[in-house]
């Protein structure tokens, strides 16, 4: 039986479901995750520079394809990592990569990069043979045809909706409005980390009479001139150079689609409201304001991360289970587990799009990543704490010859916290689940 790389084959499965909703655009379901797992391919097996503070990513091996382009066949290419690098926006070479994924996304051009990355041996060269896909003769052929099958493909994506491109592949709603020549908008802002926040609306503004922004919004751009990472009061110096003429603003919302909470912009709201308790940020999915007993559970059991939830769990410890995998083994592998008092170990989860991580909280060394196609079943142990549960996972998956299933068991700090991760997990299971 071949051997086949989870990421590519989950990568398949997004794409199947991209291209059963037609024209792909920035509030399709899939989007995030198949741009996700773009960048990890692209990122497994690339070296760091030997004696260099500088940390490579693939962005940079996107930038030398523009310094081999000597005779101008790659016209195309240059003229997009030239606009990537021109985009004031982008802050790190992760948010440019995720820029010119994007863009190649749009332009329909995924498929000739990759081609020539593949034929730029000095760029090749970064990568390890034993580790990339880009060097692996089994792998590097589907990879490039799946790219080449995007490349077929429509998006239509916001290309100036990037500022959080630096943090997250999940995109807050942008929105742009057009004002006719004002006195004044009347709202008040706040600068947080370079980026210019509406505070308070003022009675009398236009922003009030027609409540274009909410406090929590972010004011993205002015006629065409980027405030990412504005200093104080540049908001101000742009609008008083713009007097007398119409605005168009480009507004990044604290809300999302699901009228959730934006996440990356939790932090960065909770201190907005300590300089204004009276802003209201709750909706039906964030937990910007819960009850003090809740607030107080939270503090032990979850910390961010570039704007993401991480849960601070225990792990119980880990089991081969055989060659069944389904969800009816979990009503004896976890007892199996728990009988064998293994060292319980602090841990961080992160779950993510398309797959979880686990890490040691104390050193943030990496124990497991499993992407969600290895994960046969998740659930929570009933009696007598209901606070355990486990998720069984293909042992070895990368071995040609499986031995089978391995049960991990883990607790959470409160029932409700364990109910929404293996709810967590299993939307995970709905977004790359296996086409037969």
């Amino acid at each position: 039986m071949p051997v086949k790389d989870p990421l590519i084959e989950t990568l398949k499965v997004c794409i199947l479901q991209l291209q059963a909703g037609g024209t792909v655009t920035d509030s399709s379901p899939h989007l995030a995750s198949c741009c996700e797992l773009l960048e990890l391919i692209l990122r497994k097996g690339l070296q760091q520079p030997v004696l260099s503070l500088t940390h490579r990513d693939y962005w940079c091996c996107f930038e030398q394809l523009l310094q081999n382009d000597a005779c101008g066949r790659l016209s195309a290419v240059s003229l997009a990592v030239q606009k990537t690098t021109a985009c004031p926006k982008l802050l790190t070479t992760q948010g440019r990569g995720r820029f010119f994924i994007r863009l190649m996304l749009t332009r329909r051009t995924l498929g000739n990069v990759v081609k020539h990355l593949l034929h730029t041996d000095k760029v090749l060269e970064w990568y390890s043979p034993d580790i990339s896909v880009l060097r692996n003769e089994e792998f590097v052929e589907p990879f490039l045809s799946l790219c080449l099958v995007l490349s077929e493909m429509e998006f239509k994506l916001n290309i100036e909706n990037c500022s959080f491109l630096d943090e997250s592949w999940l995109l807050p709603v942008c929105e742009t409005y057009e004002a006719v020549p004002c006195r004044e908008l009347g709202m008040v802002l706040r600068y947080l980390e370079g980026r210019v926040f509406v505070l308070e609306l003022l009675q009398g503004g236009i922003a009030l009479v027609d409540m274009f922004a909410e406090p929590g919004d972010i004011i993205d751009e002015i006629n065409g001139i980027s405030l990412r990472n504005s200093s104080n009061g540049q908001a101000g110096v742009v609008l008083s150079r713009l007097r007398g003429q119409p605005l168009s603003l480009r507004l990044l919302r604290w809300k999302g689609e699901d009228g959730a909470v934006y996440r990356p912009l939790v932090p960065l709201l909770r201190q907005l409201k300590q300089e204004n308790p009276s802003l209201q940020f709750s909706s039906s999915r964030d937990a910007l304001q819960p009850d003090p007993a809740a607030a107080r559970r939270q503090g032990h059991s979850q910390c961010v991360k570039e704007g993401r939830i991480l849960y601070a769990l225990q792990l119980l410890g880990k089991t081969n289970i055989g060659m069944y995998g389904g969800k009816e083994v979990l009503q004896h592998a976890i007892p199996a587990v728990l009988r064998m008092k293994q060292k319980s170990k602090e841990v961080l989860l992160d779950v993510k799009e398309t797959h979880l991580t686990c890490s040691d909280k104390a050193s943030k060394q990496q124990l497991f990543q499993h992407h969600f196609p290895e994960i046969s079943c998740v659930g929570r142990f009933g009696q007598p704490d209901y606070t355990i549960f486990a998720f069984c996972v293909v042992d070895a998956p990368d071995t040609e010859q499986s031995s089978g299933f391995c049960c991990v068991v883990l607790q959470a700090s409160s029932s409700s916290e364990c109910e929404e991760i293996i709810n967590r997990i299993a939307a995970g299971f709905k977004n790359t689940e296996w086409f037969v």
